[in-house]
Parts: structure tokens; C-alpha cells; sequence
């Protein structure tokens, strides 16, 4: 029979119930708040816990953490005296974080949109229409799909920025647009299984593919970041490379201090008959986590 329509029960510490909100109530007294909130409870290890009988109708109350949420609604959040915590901190952006934004103003200045897209995406999206084999791609991959526009997540910035531009061919060209946000990795050196990358994207969309105007972007950058170019000694570099989502001949692969950061070039004919596109793109996409 679906849906199952069981009651279950979950036993709160009362302590626990006082520390989190912040109270100095009774059993009987929580007893009754939670009760109100359409959670039966009663009294139960001689005054020291709650037992609550969840009804199939708060899917919402999954963890303890809820029913001392709706204990605190009961009680009324402006009824808890407000206290200074015993520990003192001082809240302060992530360098990441800072580091992105701060890119995003250099970038924006530059003549670039902003997008956001999905962090999930096809596999194909990453795979075939790049030109590459899912297999050998560290995809972290969705159970159970619900659409097959959201089977992994990405691994790249490159298929949200094509797809984007796909929706806007209509627009006056040439298209200018780039990205910063996590791409995950399937990694063995993490307790989770995967590892979140801030990742740089952008791509030049128009009648020719204008490296040039890419080019100038990283170059750019690497200003902002107060990194030379540099042949031989500390600073920046590009190398000549052959990777499967760019034109043969025309993608670089992008160094730092002799650590590889990303990629740049023009993008293969077949990458752009996949996401439906009929003119050049040029594009860029480096970690941005090297320089935290």
C-alpha cells in the first residue's frame, strides 16, 4: 500500500531541548509545546526525556533537530532571552570566496557577463559533446535521475556557458561570458568520495573566433593576481597542447609556477554542433583555488 501511512517514534533528551533553544522548561512543559504542534509527547525516563510519536502527516520532522525546532516555535522565539555565546569569534569572509568576488569585478570590467548555470548536468555534457569518454572522466553521477538533464555533476564549467549561449543566439553578437563556480571530483583522498574545485569559465561567441579577446582576459587575470608572464622562472605560461574539445593547433594549456591551472583555445567544430551552435567560440577555463 502507498504511501505508508505509519506513526514513528523518537525520544528527545530534555536537556538537549533546554541547551539548543535556550530555556529552562519542564518535561510536562515541553511536553505540552510539542503537543500543540500536532506531535503527540509525553513524559518519559522519569522526567529526563521527551517521547514523540511523529504522525506520517510532518514528513518535515526527520531529525531530532526538527522536533526541537517546532519545540522553540511553541514557545515563541521572542519569549528566549538572548545571551552573549561563550565563545568569542569574529566572522570573516573566505579567501576563496573574497577571491572570486574580486575576479568577477576584474572580469566584469573587462566586458564579460556573469551567468550562473546548473551544477548538474547530462553526461553527455561533459562527456560526448566534449568530445570525451564518461569513463574516463571522475564524475561524481546522480542515483536515480529524475531527467537525464541532470545525471552528474559537472566536472567542468564549459557545457553551462555553450548551453547558455545556445538559449541566446538571438542576441546581439558577440557574446561575451564567464563563470566562477565548484566543479566536484570524484577523489579516494576525501571522506565524502568527491571534492569541490572553484573553477574560472569564459567563452567569446561570434563571427570569428577572436582568441585574442581570451587571450586578453587571462592575461588580465593573471594582472589582477599580480602574476608575471614568465618562460622560464615564477609567473604564468601557456603551452601548446592537443586536447579533445579544441581545434587541433589552437589550445594552450595554461601554468603556474609549473603547475598546470586550466585550459585555453578554440573550441572543436564538433563541441559546437553538439550544443547547436553555427559560430566560433573561444574559451577559458582555469582553477582559481591555486591562488588561495
Amino acid at each position: 500500500i502507498c504511501p505508508e501511512l505509519n506513526y514513528r517514534h523518537e525520544t528527545v533528551q530534555l536537556s538537549e531541548i533546554n541547551m539548543r533553544i535556550g530555556i529552562g522548561e519542564s518535561a510536562e512543559s515541553v511536553a505540552a509545546l510539542l503537543t500543540r504542534m500536532c506531535l503527540k509527547s509525553s513524559v518519559t525516563e522519569e522526567g529526563r526525556a521527551i517521547k514523540v510519536e511523529v504522525p506520517p502527516t510532518r514528513p518535515d520532522i526527520i531529525h531530532c533537530c526538527d522536533i526541537i525546532e517546532d519545540a522553540a516555535i511553541a514557545y515563541g522565539f521572542n519569549k528566549i532571552k538572548m545571551t552573549f555565546p561563550n565563545t568569542t569569534t569574529i566572522a570573516k569572509q573566505l579567501a576563496i570566496n573574497k577571491l572570486s568576488d574580486q575576479l568577477r569585478n576584474g572580469i566584469c570590467a573587462a566586458g564579460f557577463t556573469e551567468v550562473f548555470t546548473f551544477a548538474l548536468c547530462s553526461r553527455d555534457d561533459i562527456a560526448n559533446k566534449l568530445r570525451g569518454n564518461i569513463d574516463d572522466i571522475p564524475a561524481v553521477h546522480i542515483g536515480n535521475p529524475k531527467s537525464t538533464e541532470f545525471q552528474v555533476v559537472r566536472t567542468t564549467l564549459l557545457p553551462g556557458l555553450l548551453k547558455t549561449i545556445a538559449s541566446n543566439k538571438n542576441r546581439p553578437l558577440p557574446l561575451k561570458l564567464f563563470e566562477i563556480s565548484d566543479v566536484v571530483l570524484k577523489t579516494s583522498d576525501k571522506a565524502v568520495g568527491a571534492t569541490n574545485r572553484r573553477h574560472l569559465g569564459a567563452v567569446f561567441y561570434g563571427k570569428t573566433p577572436c582568441f585574442e579577446v581570451i587571450h586578453s582576459l587571462l592575461h588580465r587575470i593573471m594582472q589582477l593576481l599580480q602574476i608575471p608572464f614568465n618562460r622560464n622562472g615564477a609567473g604564468y605560461v601557456i603551452k601548446s597542447a592537443d586536447r579533445p574539445a579544441f581545434f587541433p593547433g589552437r589550445c594552450g594549456e595554461v601554468y603556474v609556477d609549473g603547475r598546470l591551472i586550466g585550459n585555453v583555445g578554440v573550441l572543436h567544430p564538433d563541441v559546437l554542433s553538439a550544443f547547436e551552435l553555427n559560430m566560433a567560440v573561444s574559451a577559458l577555463e582555469i582553477c582559481v583555488e591555486t591562488f588561495v
